[in-house]
């Protein structure tokens, strides 16, 4: 639902110092947020860059988020904070018209007679929810979604159309999954009898902290036997797989199409780029970012940037490395046998 609070509502909310320009008030209604080029009256608008100040400086914005020292290049009002990209979330938050997910419980909702619904709970059209699920209150389950047999879902959270939770699932508080995302799916576990794949029952589940956020269409597998575990404050991007009995530590983010095999441990406050890949059973210290594309095979256990992937480069370019790093090894053997020929 859209609504506007006052440029002192905005700057009490994000933590900023309001300073007034030319005939503003301190009442002066905010509508919405938008960038500094396209940003009009009623609008507010962000500053975290100095090589958009020339943008600052022709804004049409009703007023600004940005840092001191951009202060004496804004005409307009300006609301100043050390940052002003944690000030533009705030905003954005404070100005959301997200709509919600479900409203009331709809008559097409499948619900069992023991559910526990807490306090203004909403669930959407042909929605299932099984014996012995839990949901707190204010939680919002979308339509379509499917909430397997003792799941439990704790306050605030959020859940669009078309979200699978599996048996025994729990769901911490305030969190957010996006649509088609499956949690709880059986995790990869086979043993191989002569050739014959013989399936491993996955008998765990998956237990997620507070403010964890899943993209669309990610999978967060169980695990065998053990849980699999993710900490509180996770956020992880679309089409993401975390395999069974991985866990991740508090306030992680892993981006869009990165897998996590199984049995992996992930530390807190780590940064994983878009298009990793995890190998299984390793342990990832705290306070690790690891790029793009990057392929981590061995453990990690000192905090720092990690990096494997390729750049692209101009194919000509491409092959003839192509063609070097096929005979390093005849290479490196001649090397060697330079080194004998010389210390001889």
């Amino acid at each position: 639902m859209n609504h506007t609070v006052s440029l002192q509502q905005l700057a009490d909310k994000i933590g900023a110092t309001l300073h007034l320009a030319g005939n503003d008030t301190a009442d002066e209604p905010i509508h919405s947020l938008s960038t500094l080029a396209s940003a009009g009256n009623g609008q507010i608008s962000f500053l975290s860059n100095s090589r958009y100040r020339s943008q600052l400086e022709k804004t049409a914005a009703q007023a600004v988020i940005l840092k001191s020292e951009d202060l004496s290049h804004c005409q307009c009002s300006a609301l100043v904070m050390d940052n002003p990209y944690v000030g533009f979330a705030l905003a954005a938050q404070l100005l959301d018209s997200t709509p919600r997910s479900a409203n009331g419980i709809s008559p097409l909702a499948v619900i069992a007679e023991d559910v526990e619904l807490g306090e203004n709970v909403s669930i959407g059209a042909h929605a299932v929810i099984e014996s012995g699920v839990k949901l707190a209150d204010n939680v919002q389950i979308g339509p379509g979604c499917f909430i397997g047999q003792g799941v439990s879902v704790g306050a605030n959270s959020k859940l669009w159309a078309n979200v699978t939770l599996y048996h025994r699932v729990v769901l911490g508080q305030d969190c957010l999954i996006q649509s088609a995302t499956v949690i709880g799916a059986d995790g990869f576990g086979y043993a191989n009898d002569k050739g014959r794949w013989v399936k491993i029952p996955q008998l765990g589940t998956v237990i997620i902290g507070d403010r964890v956020e899943v993209g669309a269409s990610s999978t967060i597998d169980r695990g065998a036997l053990d849980d699999t575990i993710i900490g509180d404050g996770v956020i992880i991007d679309n089409q993401c797989q975390v395999a069974h009995n991985v866990t991740i530590g508090e306030n992680t983010a892993i981006a869009g199409c990165s897998v996590v095999a199984g049995s992996t441990n992930i530390g807190r406050n780590c940064t994983i780029g878009g298009m990793v890949a995890i190998n299984g059973h390793m342990e990832i210290c705290d306070n690790v970012y690891i790029t793009g594309m990057s392929m981590v095979t061995k453990a990690i256990d000192k905090p720092g940037v990690y990096s494997s992937g390729m750049p692209a480069i101009e194919n000509r370019e491409w092959r003839k490395n192509a063609v070097t790093l096929r005979n390093l090894s005849t290479l490196n053997q001649r090397v060697k046998t330079l080194e004998k020929s010389h210390l001889k």
